[in-house]
């Protein structure tokens, strides 16, 4: 009986050994198909794939190379707020008043204090909605039993300074929606639209209005209507200096449907002092002053005064919830938050650098060398970052023993049929995820840089490999 057990077991591992064998045979003919393919013939292809129960590693090409990772370095950003800010964390936004209440008037400034929630005003849950926000605030003002204001309705967004935008963002970036400022104060994800009437190919394209409207900016449309099938190629450019127009320049396909294109607010803070002044304006509660925001009094050489009475406070959703759309609709501006509540919950200046500086020492205790994650940003859209798919993937494989695991996983998108975080930025494609092969659990990172041709044809020959995974 002994024998036959240990016979058993010697087949049983050698089993297990010529899988993980063949396993890493099928993975290395593929991965090196994909580095000999003619759209990597000028770039770099890294790829690890690590036991995600164990850290043993299953296969790895160029894993100590630092790559840039396009959004699949949210998964670095989200792990560590996991870890760092627990899952049940949320921001708080103070809404309240300076001065003093007489006979139902407000003598002082209504004004909301910025704490970094980027769900503010957002569609994704009822509770955040820009009308659920208002009404709150309203019913506070109306419960503390003010019916004027005598004084001015100001978006204080004076917590984080002045430098809302990563050093190492690209310019054409930054007017767009995926491109808005981490403000201290957000509002509707820090984004409207922009509506457009376009004419016949070649022609100029007018602006047809925004959604909202905001009569505080002006619009210069260099567009061009293009050819059927060419695409959306317009991008909005912020105000440069102290200017409130906005350029609209490229081209927009006559057959895009939506006409429209999605722009970043200037300044958030002042578009939610705006629209809170105007809700208090159509219910007849008179305000003598104007909106204002920390940038806007800056501009005139005013301060931002401090809040001295508390009304409400605006509780966002929990950490899981944000990282949830975070990952799964790829929002840089959430993960930009992120890094920037990872710097202020180290008791440090909640800057990008500071989060930067705050993550990378988080995982050096942990045993990973920071020069292996030079990072940038917290969303993977500078071109600055580079990080190595060995990093990458031991982040991830630290995760999968988390209490808070279910919920990171469940945060990832679907590619391929495999649950895994996408990234692309210019000539630049990647994913990290989980999959299960033969009973075992494994995750992986793999990205591709300065590949020629197609988004599409890189990330078929991408999902070529992983397929090996399955």
């Amino acid at each position: 009986m002994r024998v036959r057990f240990s016979l058993l077991f010697i087949l049983f591992i050698s089993a297990q050994a010529w899988a993980q064998t063949s396993l890493q045979q099928q993975l290395a003919a593929a991965a090196n198909r994909l580095q000999a393919d003619s759209q990597c013939r000028y770039g770099t292809v890294s790829l690890t794939v690590l036991d995600a129960k164990t850290g043993e590693q299953v296969y790895a090409l160029n894993p100590n190379v630092g790559m840039a990772p396009g959004s699949t370095l949210k998964t670095v950003t989200t792990i560590t707020a996991f870890n760092l800010l627990g899952k049940d964390f949320k921001y708080q936004t103070p809404f309240g008043y300076t001065g003093t209440i007489t006979d139902g008037t407000l003598n002082g400034d209504l004004i909301i204090e910025g704490s970094g929630d980027p769900t503010l005003g957002s569609w994704r849950w009822e509770n955040t909605t820009e009308r659920y926000i208002l009404n709150q605030m309203v019913t506070a003002l109306k419960k503390a039993g003010i019916r004027k204001i005598n004084g001015r309705v100001i978006g204080d967004d004076s917590l984080y300074g002045s430098q809302n935008i990563p050093d190492g963002w690209i310019w054409q970036d930054l007017g767009t929606y995926y491109g808005a400022g981490a403000t201290a104060l957000c509002w509707h994800e820090n984004q409207f639209d922009i509506n457009l009437k376009t004419g016949a190919v070649g022609s100029a394209i007018k602006v047809a209005g925004t959604t909202p409207a905001t009569p505080y900016l002006t619009f210069k449309s260099e567009l061009i209507t293009g050819a059927a099938g060419s695409g959306d190629n317009a991008y909005p450019y912020l105000p440069a200096g102290l200017t409130n127009v906005m350029y609209l320049r490229g081209t927009y396909a006559i057959d895009q449907t939506k006409k429209l294109i999605s722009a970043a607010y200037p300044d958030p803070a002042y578009d939610a002092a705006y629209r809170l002044l105007d809700t208090l304006r159509r219910l007849g509660i008179t305000v003598t002053g104007t909106s204002e925001s920390s940038l806007s009094l800056t501009a005139k050489g005013l301060q931002t005064p401090a809040l001295a009475t508390t009304l409400t406070t605006l509780i966002s959703p929990s950490l899981s919830q944000i990282v949830y759309w975070t990952n799964r609709k790829s929002l840089n501006l959430y993960a930009e938050e992120l890094l920037k509540a990872i710097a202020f919950k180290a008791g440090k200046l909640a800057s990008t650098q500071n989060g930067v500086e705050t993550v990378r020492a988080f995982w050096k205790a942990r045993g990973i060398d920071p020069n292996a994650m030079d990072m940038a940003d917290g969303c993977g859209l500078s071109p600055q970052n580079h990080i190595t798919t060995l990093t990458v993937a031991t982040i991830m494989q630290s995760a999968q023993k988390e209490a808070w695991f279910a919920d990171f996983y469940e945060s990832l998108p679907v590619y391929n049929d495999m649950h895994m975080k996408s990234g692309s930025i210019h000539n630049v494609q990647a994913y990290t995820g989980y999959q299960t092969h033969a009973g075992r659990q494994l995750c992986f990172s793999i990205m591709v840089n300065n590949y020629n041709g197609t988004g599409k044809n890189i990330r078929e020959k991408m999902f070529k490999v992983l397929d090996e995974l399955k």
